[in-house]
Order: structure tokens, then sequence, then C-alpha cells
């Protein structure tokens, strides 16, 4: 009898997944389609439409993962924010690199800021913080805002928050709502990335609820958080940034269930990036002080990740450091563009009879479809966008045809409103017959193409005139080595031994001598760099198989690819609870007075123990409040409590500071979640 069937969606840079699964966690049906950026809702109906008509009425639960937010902060795109920074210095905006994602003319310093203590330091300036709002209401899709020692005393970020409000309608993410550390950059940071990625969650789900409404689909609806759990979609709109890896933590979970291993490397490679996780007694590990996507680090807790920008669009490109370079930036891959439009076809021959240049294999196709961005687009570029709604533009054409145009189709992929066809190594697989699922004709032109690039513009590759092989083959080594430094980085990482610098130095040592004394077949080397025989690879993600079995075999690692890993996104997004945790800080500014920080201003007591009850009291409320409001009724509480101290000669034991963490865990209330 069908009952309880779940559905997980995982809406991932190139394939949106759909697959059934009944009460005992079996897969019953699954769909691959592609994913349809400019309207979402077009992908995830054709995933739908793939799955068995008789089961959807029996659907009980909804489950979302993506990786659309992780995507856009390793490929450094994002809708343009607002961010109001109180109490801030030049330099700690220098440090925390924000001027590289935010514009210049929409980052605001403002006097304000409080002490380490929560004492006021100078009073929020709102007149000026008033004029900024105005300034970038009409350009900003929402507003982000962090004030010094924000976690302290928020009051300062709440009064920004309330002025925000009432001026706008844009959504406002702040920073001590999002992460309890005291790195005031890395805060900034954390709340400008949550601004950036809300029309993406946004535009997700109206895409999922405009689905489930036409096929009368009446099931609650939750999405995956990068630690792996659920929350519902008004916590997920207020705070996006939890969702940064909520893909891979999905995939971690699904891939760890269809393996059915306890120790294990996940790898996980999709269309932009390649993400590896490693789990241990069956659960994988959390990183409490922030996950690390591509070049960046918000402050949120997650599945240890290790995420790269390579994957199978990732784009094959000069590289001025090292010559033949892949990633980060994804491009449509060729194959794919031929197999969609094969006009193209006759486009590249034509470019094959013409002298080279950087704009071959380019063609320019819509992407994303942002409000904001599009009604600060010129006239000219606003034609431009109009144009591709029919179809893709040759860039080379434009460029001798209408200099207007290219240069309003290059503004649009500046925005991340269009994106380029390029080279990828999903078509040099397409070559090499390791994928056949879209066009080879088209895949092996552009091999030409690149290949005549490569060698005639930049001096690189002495392949022969016409020779696809080759060139492919160098391709697909250089991805099968950077997924083996990933791993290896992986490895190092689990010892905790090393500094970030010093693991990605070590990592490319290793995997060199590995894949070295792999190449030569030295059967009497010196010494031997192997990988624990208990832990296997558990390969998911499309591309997966392609790659694999060769990364395993050269590391010496047993490899898992398990049924419907394909799919493990999708699978694990409907095997989590819902976790919501509250962490309260307590701390001696001065000796016999201990300071409580929740919220507001911060509480004194003189007596520890004391603030220790009234912390574990408020973090056990605000915990179960925040499990309801993400989607359960039935949450159990755990508290957890950590504390520096040190041992002085004369005074004895000395207690600096301590955190008192209320974790509250509960499977979702399908009764009462409202979409």
């Amino acid at each position: 009898m069908l009952k309880s069937l779940k559905l997980g969606i995982d809406t991932g840079g190139t394939y949106t997944d759909a697959v059934i699964l009944d009460a005992q966690q079996q897969v019953l049906a699954t769909c691959k389609s592609l994913t349809t950026h400019h309207d979402l809702s077009i992908g995830i109906g054709e995933a739908l439409t793939g799955l068995p008509d008789n089961l959807i009425p029996h659907l009980e639960f909804i489950a979302l993962s993506t990786t659309l937010t992780t995507n856009s902060i390793v490929e450094e795109r994002g809708a343009p924010v607002c961010l109001l920074l109180s109490g801030y210095n030049e330099q700690q905006i220098i440090q925390s690199g924000l001027r590289n994602i935010i514009a210049d003319d929409a980052l605001f310093l403002i006097s304000g800021g409080h002490d380490a203590t929560g004492k006021e330091r100078e009073p929020v300036d709102m007149l000026a913080a008033k004029q900024a709002i105005l300034s970038q209401q009409e350009k900003a899709s929402a507003f982000a805002i962090s004030s010094i020692f924000g976690i302290r005393n928020p009051s300062h970020e709440i009064q920004l928050r309330s002025l925000v409000q009432k001026l706008t309608s844009k959504p406002v993410a702040c920073g001590h709502e999002l992460t309890t550390s005291l790195g005031a950059p890395q805060r900034a940071l954390t709340a400008a990335l949550n601004a950036r990625m809300v029309p993406y969650i946004q535009h997700l789900i109206e895409a999922v609820q405009k689905i489930l409404v036409s096929n009368k689909i009446k099931a609650p609806l939750m999405i995956v958080k990068g630690d792996g759990s659920l929350i519902n979609t008004q916590t997920a709109l207020q705070q996006p940034v939890s969702t940064v890896l909520s893909g891979p933590a999905a995939s971690v979970v699904g891939a760890s269930a269809l393996s059915g291993l306890k120790n294990a490397i996940v790898a996980d490679m999709g269309g932009t990036t390649t993400d590896v996780a490693i789990i241990i007694n069956g659960r994988p590990e959390l990183c409490s002080e922030g996950a690390k996507v591509g070049d960046w680090h918000p402050m949120v807790e997650a599945v240890k990740v290790y995420s790269l920008g390579l994957g199978g669009d990732s784009e094959v490109q000069f590289n001025t450091k090292e010559g033949l370079g892949i990633g980060p930036r994804r491009v449509l891959p060729m194959c794919l563009l031929g197999m969609q439009y094969p006009w193209v076809i006759d486009r590249l021959e034509q470019q094959l009879t013409e002298f080279p240049n950087a704009r071959n294999n380019r063609f320019v196709t819509q992407l994303e479809s942002n409000e904001v961005l599009l009604k600060q687009l010129s006239s000219n570029e606003l034609s431009a966008w109009k144009q591709l709604e029919e179809g893709p533009i040759e860039l080379e054409a434009a460029v001798n045809e209408n200099r207007q145009l290219a240069r309003s189709l290059a503004k649009l992929q500046r925005l991340g409103l269009a994106i380029y066809s390029g080279f990828t190594p999903t078509d040099a697989a397409h070559v090499l017959e390791i994928s056949n699922h879209w066009c080879k004709t088209t895949a092996s032109l552009a091999a030409k193409i690149w290949a005549r690039q490569f060698r005639q513009l930049y001096g690189i590759g002495n392949w022969k005139s016409g020779d696809t092989i080759t060139p492919c083959k160098q391709i697909y080594e250089l991805v099968i080595s950077k997924i083996c430094n990933t791993i290896v980085e992986a490895g190092l990482h689990k010892s905790d031994k090393f500094n970030e610098a010093k693991i990605q130095k070590l990592a490319h040592l290793i995997t060199n001598l590995i894949l070295e004394d792999k190449d030569n077949d030295n059967s009497n080397p010196l010494f031997k760099l192997d990988f624990a025989q208990e832990y296997s690879v558990v390969a998911v993600g499309a591309p997966s198989a392609s790659y694999y079995p060769e990364v395993t075999s050269r590391l010496g690692i047993p490899l898992h690819l398990p049924k419907f890993g394909d799919v493990a996104n999708a699978i694990g997004a409907v095997m989590g609870s819902v976790v919501q945790r509250s962490n309260i800080v307590i701390s001696q500014p001065s000796f016999g007075i201990f300071s409580l920080y929740h919220k507001s201003e911060p509480r004194q007591f003189s007596n520890l123990d004391d603030a220790i009850k009234c912390a574990q009291t408020l973090a056990t409320t605000e915990a179960l409040e925040l499990a309801k409001n993400a989607g359960t009724d039935s949450a159990e509480v755990v508290l957890s409590y950590t504390e520096n101290q040190v041992n002085h000669e004369t005074d004895g034991e000395i207690f600096f500071d301590g955190i008192i963490t209320a974790t509250a865990l509960g499977r979702p209330n399908c009764d009462n979640l409202n979409f």
C-alpha cells in the first residue's frame, strides 16, 4: 500500500533531480532534468513530470536541497546588496575582502558599535544610515547589517534594521542573527553573503511552490541546511546563508545511506563544484568555526566539506600561472548547447575556417532573471536581454555586426544575467567517449577550435592540427589531478595539525608524488603514500563515474559507486531532521562580575552558577522556539557547556568565558508546515 511517501528535489547548476522514497527509505522512482536558471519552475516541473503519476497523490513530505547558493559563492556571483557597517574601520573592510563582492557605493561605514563588554562605544549615526538606505533602496536587492561587537550587544544592528524596514520593503540580514563569532570582518562577510543569496532562495522556493500548486500537491516543503538538517521555507528566506552547502550536505547524507558505510570519503562532483567530505562512524564532520566555500569563509555551521570550483561545466581556459586551467567559472558546455540548438554546429564549422580568436566557442544564453538588475539595465542592454529570449547569440557575429549588442551581452554576462558557452571537461569526456549523453559532434568541433586557440593565441600545446584526442586527454588528466589533490587536502585537514597555507602546499606536493609514482610505474619505491583502507571513496554526482575509477586507482583507495548515486542529493534531502541551536556566551569582564550576552543589553551576575543557570534556561527556550519556527513541534533539547579558563599560580583557576549551547532536534511536523 502506498503511504507516507517523500519527495526529494535537488536543484543544481546543471541538473534538477527528483526522487520518491517510501516510509522505509527505499527509492521508488527518480528523474533528472536540466536546470532552467531563467525560470527554475520549468526544470523542476520536468523532473516531477518524469515521476510516476500514481505516486504523486501519496506524497506527505517534500524536502529541497540546492547548490545554487554554494555555486554563487564559488563563482563570486550574487544579487546587488547594500551593506551598513556600524563602528567598522577601513582595515577591517580590507581584511574581510568585502570590496570584492560589494560595490564601493553600496558599502557604508557608519559611526557606532560597542566594546567587548557590550557597552556602547559611540551612538549609531541614524541620519547617515538613512541617507545611505535611501540612496540604495532602488539598487539593492537586500540589505546587510553588522555592528562592532554586535553579538555582545545587538542594539545598533536592531536600530538599523528597523530603519531599513521603515524606509524600504527589502529583506534585511543582521550579523548577530547569523553567527556568534567575535570576528567582526567574517561576521560582516557572512551578513553580506546572506543578503546576496536572498533572491536565489526566493526564486527557488517560489518555483517549487508554483509547481506544487499546479500539480495539486499539498505536502509540506522544507529545505536542507548546510549541516544536513531541515528548515521550513520561512526560516530559509530569513537566513539563506544557512543553505550554503545545502546540496553537498544532502549529498553526504544520501551517499552515506546509499553506501551503508560507516567510514568513507564522500566525493560529489557536479556541474560547478567538486565537494569532498569525510564520514566517521556514520556521521559527517561539522565545522563549527564556519564553512569554507571556494575562497570564502562564511561563519555558518555546516558539514565539513572541501569545495573546489571544479565540475563538468567548469571552463577550460588560459591561466597565467599554470597555462592550462580549469574553473572556477561555470560555462554552458558546447555539447549541451549543440544538443539544444543544432544550428550551432554550422557556426562552429564556419569558425574553423576563420583565423582563431578568443571569442570562438562563445555563444551567449539567458541565465538568471533578477528583477532588480533588470530594472537597472540601459535600453540597449534590455534589448539584448530580450533578444536572448529567442535563443543563443554568437558573440563573434555580434562583434562583427553590432558592437553595441556585443558590449551589452558582455555586461549581461558580468551581471550574472547571461552565461557564455565554452569548452569544458564534459566536452572533453564526450570526445574521449567517456560520456555520451549530449552532442559529440559539437564537442569534437569545439575541441578543434579550442586546441587551435591555445596553440595559436597562447602558445600552449604542441598538438597536431585537427587532433582532438590528445588535448582532451590532457584536460582529463588535469581534472584527475585536481580531484586527487582535493581528497589529499581533505585528509590533511582531518589531521588538524596544519594551517590552511601549509595544507595547500603539502597537499600539492603529496599529490604530485603519488601521481608521479603511478606514472613511472615504480615497482621498487623508496617509500609509499597510502590512504587507510578502512575508508572507501563513495563517489556520487552525474560525472562521478567518468573520473573516480581513475582517481581511486591512482590514490589506491577502494571505490564505491552506489546505485542512485547520481541523485544522492535528492535522496539525502528527505532524510534530515530539524536541528536548531542557541548559543549564549558568558564572560568575566572584571573579577567577580559575570556578563551574559543574549539579544539585548548584557545581564550582570555576581555568581557564575547563577549566570549558567540563566543561560541554560534562555538557550533552551530559544532553541525550542527556533525549532518550532523551523518546522517541528516535537523537539528534544540537549545542553552542552564549554569554558575557557587558566590555572594561575596565585589565584588558582580563573574563568575567562564560556558558551552554553542548547540543541533542539526533532522530526518535521508534516501537519503544521505551511508553504
